[in-house]
């Protein structure tokens, strides 16, 4: 276990819901959230991931342009000012999506190319990144993955940092935003985001550190020790200040429901395999998002397994974070079964850094009971904790949520 400050994620007890999917923009999304505020607090929500805030060229936000300009495809700054003090008033935290490796220019420099920022943060072709050569480039060489779509803009300056924290103070302090899921963080250095979160203090911080796992002929290899280490890695450059998505969990997670291969999710040490099993309070763990699933789907999770899915983030250490499509779809059972599982979590007060004991692995069925109080059974395969004479305060358990291949049980309360 690592010791550090800063926001990460949170008080360890959060519970986040990523209200916006990749079409969210065509649904005036704002508005439409207002209409869910309460739904989402009853459900047990502490936290809402939203999309970019800001003007951008593309509708979802990603390719941001006026930072300061936060009427979007997705509503008015008024309706966003609107929307985050509802979620407020029902202690809901808000996470702004905040995109700083790229920048879009509003217009042609005097050497033809996209490289004339406008708006209140007027750069110009000094503060993109030299090995950006289609847009005139004339700062540092780029420190991190180049993002090709756009002008990626160059940390190493301190002006330029400077200009990024005062914006990100007025997310917070004017607008009202909590905390902060910074994109494509392979592209920048961990310190500049530890210089973020420090000059900004959010309630919560965590970044998408995206890499591939490792695959052997399109099948994933056992081992993803080094891919998750990565993870950590990063974390670690930011001093511990950020978490971030767990996406070793998640691919671990989908090979093993998809291919009946529950073996895989115990690591040789005989802990979760995923960022969850090396550093608990600084893994966001999640199923889908914007990008793997949604209308994108680069990397979606098997449809029908969806609830095992969840069976098993809403139990596990971690902070989870739930999709927006998936709180919302009928099919398949799928939100009454998160709405049980949040319940479970709540009641049973599982959080980041709870304890995993493993009791079952073997291709068709993985079994565990979280801090003496919870168990979880995934598979096809047969496992119970009253046959296996587990009991809380000396009491069997009793089911509290099941479905398709998955079943949670809790001690009596």
């Amino acid at each position: 276990m690592r010791a550090a400050a800063g926001a990460g994620s949170g008080s360890g007890s959060e519970i986040l819901l990523q209200a916006f999917n990749w079409e969210s923009h065509r649904q005036k999304l704002y508005k439409q959230l207002m209409g869910r505020v309460k739904d989402i607090s009853d459900a047990g929500f502490t936290g809402v991931w939203m999309p970019p805030p800001s003007d951008s060229v593309s509708p979802q936000g990603y390719l941001p342009r006026d930072l300061y300009s936060l009427d979007s495809a997705y509503g008015s700054e008024a309706e966003l000012r609107e929307l985050i003090a509802a979620f407020h008033q029902n202690n809901i935290k808000v996470i702004a999506d905040i995109v700083v490796n790229h920048r879009c220019a509003n217009s042609q420099g005097s050497d033809g190319k996209w490289n004339k920022f406008g708006g209140r943060l007027a750069w110009d072709a000094s503060a993109i990144c030299s090995n950006n050569p289609s847009f005139g480039g004339r700062g540092n060489p780029k420190q991190g993955d180049d993002y090709a779509a756009a002008p990626n803009i160059d940390h190493s300056q301190e002006r330029i940092r400077n200009d990024i924290v005062q914006w990100m103070k007025y997310l917070r302090n004017s607008i009202g935003f909590d905390g902060w899921r910074f994109d494509f963080v392979r592209g920048y250095l961990g310190s500049y985001c530890k210089q973020y979160i420090d000059e900004t203090v959010p309630a919560m911080a965590f970044g998408e550190y995206w890499d591939s796992c490792e695959y052997t002929d399109g099948v994933l290899n056992y081992n993803q020790d080094a891919h998750r280490q990565r993870t950590v890695n990063w974390c670690d450059s930011t001093g511990g200040t950020s978490a971030a998505f767990d996406f070793t969990t998640k691919g671990i997670l989908q090979e093993a429901v998809g291919r009946r291969e529950y073996w895989r999710l115990v690591d040789s040490q005989g802990r979760p395999p995923g960022v969850m099993g090396m550093w608990p309070s600084r893994a966001i763990t999640f199923i889908d998002n914007h990008d793997t699933g949604s209308t994108l789907n680069h990397w979606p999770f098997p449809s029908r397994n969806l609830p095992e899915g969840y069976a098993y983030i809403l139990t596990h250490p971690g902070t989870p974070c739930v999709f927006y499509d998936h709180f919302y779809q009928e099919e398949n059972n799928l939100r009454k079964i998160i709405l049980d599982l949040l319940k479970v979590r709540r009641r049973n007060g599982l959080n980041a850094r709870s304890k995993v004991v493993m009791k079952k692995s073997a291709a068709d069925v993985y079994a565990a009971m979280i801090d003496d109080k919870v168990a979880v059974k995934l598979g096809p395969g047969d496992w119970s904790p009253n046959q296996s004479g587990i009991k809380v305060n000396g009491k069997e358990l009793k089911v509290a949520a099941s479905g398709f291949q998955f079943a949670v049980w809790e001690g009596q309360h």
